[in-house]
């Protein structure tokens, strides 16, 4: 004992258990980071996230508690107030892995430092995100069909997983481009249809990117592909150019005599003209008039002095880059000079600039310039005059002349007109008169006078229900005839319009946000508004009204799922058990249902044409008290029908079809002996019977209906009409010796009319227990039987169940003939024998003498 107590012994398992406490330290704090729990982002606080009370013993306390805290007692974790957002505390290069956040805690009564560590779930709340709202591509319009053009405007979704998948879609492109992803995720627009920048210089289309979580999340930009020109169209002269002009014969060099104007629908310099005189034209003519090769201008090159009419006809060519020109015939009549030619002032009145007037459109008709001939004043009988026609007047006042629009100009209809006003002088015998023209130019300025225009009022579309979000319905476009900002169109839905439908403000694409759902509303009627830009505003309203198709997404829905009928067991074949109503809120063969019954009996049938449950056999309550039977509901729908089930239970109800069947006695020659010591009160016999009926056609009652012997004043037996206990009512004294038959009708408290069944209680008085034995029953009642408590006659009742009602009434009938027969010849022979007993008795001073009864009873023989 001094040995293993010693100091050294003491200090080495000192040392020894500090060393297990270390290791087992180490493995806790070792063991704690396999410890993990999951938990998707952005919880709210509450939550609980698991307990490491399996694993550590407690007390607990956790290191940090930003984003969890724990219960000390439980090791229950569970989150704060601060949310776990995944993308905030994982960095962007880790988000493709495992987002893992390590806490510390200290556990165990020894404070044990354990690590556990926390995996955070993506969920897809981060949308895609392109860096630039606004894609712009230039593609020439000769590009060829299948050509392919990079977009490096990816998507970025901070999400992993399917959530951060992103996949693209084009919309609006009307065909002309697609989409295609490589690998890589390297997309490509692709040429469908060849491109023509004379038609469409430009055009609008939305990239869709969507990630594959769920619900999905989208984001779009816009992608703007610009048409480059390319040299595909030549020069042509406009068809209301000028075909003939006058010069005076006096005019000056530089005199401006008209223009030539061509058009190339190209742009830059794919539309650069050159106009050139033909080399058919004369020599005279081109010493005459030069021609500004990019203007189209025609000018006198040389003072004109000519007394004499002359008509020079010039071919002007117009060419461009790789075209064949195209030319025009100008007819220059020039006019003789006779003495001085009147020359015409100009004093505008309306808004002008550099010699043009500017005159706003829908003005009334309006003052532009008042005009003034000048020149030597013996020059009279000289007048001025507009050439041409258009919506333009000269009237003659004092001498001068105002120059006036005789209508509203109109914008829209022409932007610009030239006035050629002339002043013509009398002629001088032989020579033609003098006369000398001014040009007046007068530009319309548009004022927004026109509405945005729908090309229809009212847009019908049908959309399948339970469409995708975002899907494209509708691209409407609205003309405005007004220019700049004034036919600028933006488009937006009604106030009044569910918010479930877009409006692109720009393109006028027109989309649904949600799936929508025909069974909650199947029309929607929106108001789409376009608005011009112009000062005042002017909008105009168009109705789409959109039909939702239907869909098989509702199955048949029963009235309950669980039906209960209650039918009576006598129900007659294929009557109606009860309604099994279904409806379907679909519609059209989606929404019509059948029903039919399986996992049944086969004893019913679902009559769909009425909705009713009708039985098909006939119902014994005895034999089968309920029903058990599932129905299953079926609508139409294309391409799977949808089904529901419901279960239906069917009471069968009872009906008074059974007579009660006695039990005890067994029979109508059952024998019970009664000693005559037998006390008052006590019990002597039991009648019971049983009824397969239920409820009131069950409920048994017990009469005796006759007796016999029948001439004793009172009977020592008294039956309990309930119980069919039979119990001794007095002293059994020597008149009671001998068998006493009691006729006992048993019968069911059914209504309106109840069941009987009767039986034969033989008891035998007697001095002592004996064997009691009997052949035979009275055949006859005695005399006239007591009705029953039901008030049916017995005579009416069936016996022993084996008998109709008809049968069983003749035989009553017959019997109760015979037995009153027999009845009276068994008392006068019991009424004998029983003074000849009680002399003998009296001789013999009542000493243990045997007491034997015979009885004999009358037979049908």
């Amino acid at each position: 004992m001094g040995h293993h107590g010693s100091p050294d012994n003491m200090n080495r398992r000192a040392g020894l258990l500090q060393s297990v406490l270390v290791i087992l330290h180490l493995r806790l704090i070792l063991c704690g980071s396999d410890v993990r729990f999951s938990i998707p982002e952005e919880r709210e606080a509450g939550i609980r996230v698991g307990t490491i009370s399996r694993d550590f013993p407690p007390p607990y306390q956790l290191l940090t508690q930003d984003y969890l805290w724990m219960a000390g007692n439980t090791g229950e974790l569970y989150t704060t107030e601060q949310k776990l957002d995944r993308e905030a505390l994982c960095p962007e290069e880790t988000q493709a892995k495992e987002c893992v956040l390590p806490h510390n805690a200290i556990v165990g009564p020894s404070g044990d430092l354990i690590q556990f560590l926390v995996v955070l779930e993506d969920i897809n709340d981060n949308v895609p995100r392109f860096e630039n709202d606004v894609i712009h591509l230039s593609v020439s319009e000769d590009v060829a069909v299948g050509t392919r053009f990079l977009l490096d405007e990816q998507a970025q979704d901070r999400d992993t997983g399917p959530n951060g998948e992103v996949h693209y879609r084009l919309e609006g492109s009307d065909g002309l481009f697609s989409l295609t992803v490589e690998e890589g995720h390297v997309m490509m627009l692709v040429v469908e249809k060849p491109l023509d920048r004379e038609t469409r210089a430009e055009h609008q289309m939305t990239l869709v990117a969507s990630d594959c979580g769920f619900p999905p999340l989208s984001a779009t930009a816009s992608l703007t592909v610009r048409v480059t020109d390319i040299n595909d169209n030549c020069p042509s002269f406009t068809s209301d150019g000028p075909r003939s002009v006058t010069v005076p014969g006096d005019a000056p060099r530089g005199t401006a005599v008209t223009r030539v104007v061509a058009t190339d629908q190209d742009v830059g310099p794919n539309a650069a003209i050159s106009y050139s005189f033909s080399p058919k034209v004369s020599e005279r003519a081109r010493k005459l008039f030069r021609l500004d090769s990019r203007t189209g201008h025609i000018t006198l090159a040389q003072d004109l002095q000519s007394d004499s009419f002359e008509e020079l006809v010039l071919k002007v060519l117009a060419s461009g880059y790789h075209c064949p020109p195209t030319d025009t015939r100008v007819t220059i009549s020039v006019l003789p000079a006779a003495g001085q030619v009147p020359a015409i002032k100009i004093g505008f009145i309306a808004e002008h600039q550099n010699a043009t007037i500017m005159l706003p459109e829908n003005q009334p008709p309006t003052v532009l310039a008042l005009l003034e001939l000048g020149g030597d004043g013996h020059l009279k009988g000289t007048s001025l005059s507009i050439e041409g026609e258009g919506p333009f007047t000269l009237s003659l006042q004092n001498g001068k002349y105002l120059l006036s629009t005789a209508k509203p100009l109109d914008y829209e209809m022409k932007r610009e007109y030239d006035i050629s006003v002339v002043a013509v002088g009398l002629p001088a015998e032989g020579v033609v008169a003098p006369h000398s023209r001014r040009a007046i130019r007068v530009l319309v300025v548009d004022v927004n006078d026109n509405a945005p225009r729908f090309p229809r009022s009212h847009y019908q579309l049908e959309v399948e229900e339970n469409n995708e979000p975002g899907a494209s319905l509708l691209k409407i476009r609205a003309a405005d005839a007004d220019s700049g900002h004034n036919g600028k169109v933006t488009y937006r839905l009604g106030k009044h319009t569910a918010a479930i439908f877009k409006m692109d403000r720009v393109t006028g694409r027109l989309s649904v946000s949600v799936p929508l759902d025909r069974e909650r509303q199947d029309v929607h009627t929106l108001t789409v508004l376009a608005r011009d830009g112009g000062s005042p505003l002017l909008e105009s309203a168009a109705t789409v009204c959109i039909r939702v198709l239907d869909q098989n997404d509702n199955a048949p829905a029963f009235l309950t799922p669980h039906f209960i009928f209650f039918v009576p067991e006598n129900v007659p074949a294929l009557a109606p058990v009860g309604r099994v109503g279904v409806t379907d809120p679909d519609e059209g063969e989606n929404g019509r249902a059948e029903v039919r019954v399986v996992n049944g009996s086969g004893a019913f049938v679902v009559d769909n044409a009425h909705g009713t449950l009708r039985c098909t056999a006939t119902m014994d309550r005895e034999t089968e008290d309920r029903y058990e039977l599932y129905l299953v509901a079926t609508d139409n729908g294309r391409p799977s029908p949808l089904t529901s089930v419901a279960r239906v239970t069917v009471f069968v109800e009872d009906v008074n079809d059974n007579q009660p069947k006695v039990i005890l006695p067994n029979s109508n020659l059952s024998c019970l002996t009664v000693p005559t010591s037998t006390r008052a009160g006590a019990m002597v016999a039991k009648i019971y019977a049983v009824d397969q009926d239920s409820g009131l056609n069950s409920d048994i009652t017990y009469t005796i209906a006759a007796r016999q012997p029948a001439h004793h004043s009172s009977s020592p037996f008294r039956l309990d009409s309930r119980s069919g206990n039979i119990t001794l009512a007095q002293h059994l004294m020597g008149k009671d010796l001998g068998m006493h038959h009691l006729f006992v009708v048993v019968s069911d408290g059914g209504k309106p009319s109840p069941l009987h069944t009767t039986v034969w209680v033989n008891l035998l008085v007697n001095e002592s227990i004996g064997p009691c034995r009997l052949d035979s029953v009275p055949r006859s009642l005695p005399y006239r039987l007591a009705q029953t408590p039901t008030e049916a006659p017995v005579c009416e009742l069936p016996e022993e169940g084996t008998a109709n009602q008809a049968q069983l009434t003749l035989l009553v009938g017959s019997g109760m003939m015979l037995a009153s027969i027999c009845l009276c010849v068994v008392t006068a022979v019991f009424y004998l024998k029983q003074r000849r007993r009680r002399a003998q008795w009296s001789r013999r001073g009542h000493n243990d003498i045997p007491l034997r009864l015979e009885e004999k009873y009358c037979s049908d023989e």
